[in-house]
């Protein structure tokens, strides 16, 4: 008898009727034999109510108090859908991650899991139950509650898929798998059937939404099979796995693109030793996230040091840089909020020679200018004016014929 552990975020559970039918998908997993742990996120937008109605009252509310209130979103999916399921005919009890003792660091709002108790779980397993957690909350040693931030159920269900080496994670959604890109912006968009947790990786810090990074991190860490299903629409959906399981690695994977991105230029920064740690020193230590960085020679001798960071913190970070301006020194610092980052991403960038001139050409041909270049070993991302970027995904999508790539 296979073990398989199931999450449903948001959208899947957002009403009764939703609940009833997530209820059908488990007792028919039950029904062929399978042991479930299902892990369940808070209704569509309860978590944003909570998060209004703490507003209200406070306005800036201390984040221990906000975690006990967000956690409680939860708590009313995992008790309904036991209640479906023992309609049903099928035993199942609800836990929240207190209960089943989901250990956290005491980082409020954004905690890490660092240990699973999976006792308690596998000992109503034993009894035949279905056994439906609380995703994206947890308790520290001393018992406060945390959350895991947004998206934490999904490293909830991958952290109890590895405490409890279950055959495989499903997380369910609403979309049919991990597609080449977004299939809103290109009709030809393809569903992988398959790609490898560096892959998925990539894909999710370079744009692509469909899992939370830290899931993803924790699922290779313990190589614990991940698979991305819709829950409106049967299908085999995408397995993440490790790549040597990959039967067939194609050059590209897909095309991830970024839009919430903004690039700052200190211009006139002398050339000497230790002038971008002054630049990105003072950015880095306010908690600020830099992404791409680049250094150019300017004609006088001098640099310019450009570098992109989220857009929401693109003003705190102009303002820091003016502030420290006289201690590098530079002449000036210019921001550009109109930019967006375009990737490839594939595994069998290490085998396939060509890839970065074949981009260049496909985003020459469409007169798009690129502003900075960045690579890894199986990724390769541009920043380009943000009024290109569909044009520059469909002209990638198209160069790379990922259209017709079959995968997996």
């Amino acid at each position: 008898m296979s073990l398989i552990v199931q999450k449903y975020g948001g959208t899947s559970v957002a009403s009764v009727g939703h609940i009833e039918a997530v209820a059908d998908k488990v007792a028919r997993f039950r029904d062929k034999g399978h042991d479930v742990v299902v892990v369940l996120s808070a209704m569509a937008g309860e978590t944003n109510r909570l998060a209004a109605l703490a507003q209200e009252v406070m306005e800036q509310p201390t984040p221990r108090e906000m975690d006990v209130l967000l956690a409680t979103g939860e708590q009313v999916t995992i008790a309904l859908l036991c209640m479906a399921l023992e309609c049903r005919g099928h035993g199942a009890r609800s836990f929240t991650g207190g209960q089943v003792r989901i250990l956290t660091d005491a980082s409020h709002s954004r905690a890490r899991i660092r240990e699973v108790d999976s006792t308690r779980i596998l000992a109503q397993l034993e009894q035949g139950n279905v056994v439906v957690v609380a995703g994206f909350q947890g308790v520290t040693e001393h018992g406060c509650i945390t959350t895991l931030g947004r998206g934490g159920s999904d490293t909830t269900a991958v952290a109890l898929a590895a405490a409890l080496e279950a055959d495989e994670c499903q997380i369910y959604t609403d979309v049919k798998g991990v597609y080449t890109t977004d299939p809103r912006m290109v009709d030809g968009a393809r569903l992988l059937r398959h790609v490898t947790f560096e892959e998925m990786l990539e894909l999710a810090s370079l744009g692509a939404r469909v899992l939370q990074i830290r899931a993803v991190e924790f699922a290779g860490k313990y190589q614990v099979p991940l698979r991305v299903l819709s829950t409106f629409e049967e299908g085999p959906g995408t397995l993440i796995t490790l790549e040597e399981h990959a039967m067939e690695t194609p050059a590209i994977a897909g095309v991830a693109f970024e839009r919430d991105e903004a690039k700052l230029t200190v211009k006139g920064v002398p050339d000497i030793p230790g002038i971008a740690y002054k630049v990105i020193g003072p950015v880095s230590e306010r908690g600020i996230e830099v992404d791409v960085i680049v250094q150019n020679a300017a004609a006088d001798g001098n640099n310019d040091i450009s570098f992109t960071v989220k857009r929401g913190d693109a003003e705190r970070t102009l303002e820091i840089l003016q502030q420290a301006i006289p201690s590098m020194p530079a002449r000036t610092v210019e921001l550009d909020t109109h930019i967006a980052k375009v990737s490839l991403v594939g595994v069998g960038m290490r085998s396939h020679a060509g890839i970065a001139s074949r981009m260049f050409k496909a985003l020459a041909g469409e007169n798009i200018n690129i502003q900075i270049i960045t690579t890894s070993e199986i990724k390769i991302s541009v920043v380009i004016e943000e009024k290109y970027l569909e044009l520059a995904v469909r002209a990638l999508h198209s160069a790379f014929e990922l259209e017709k790539a079959e995968n997996g």
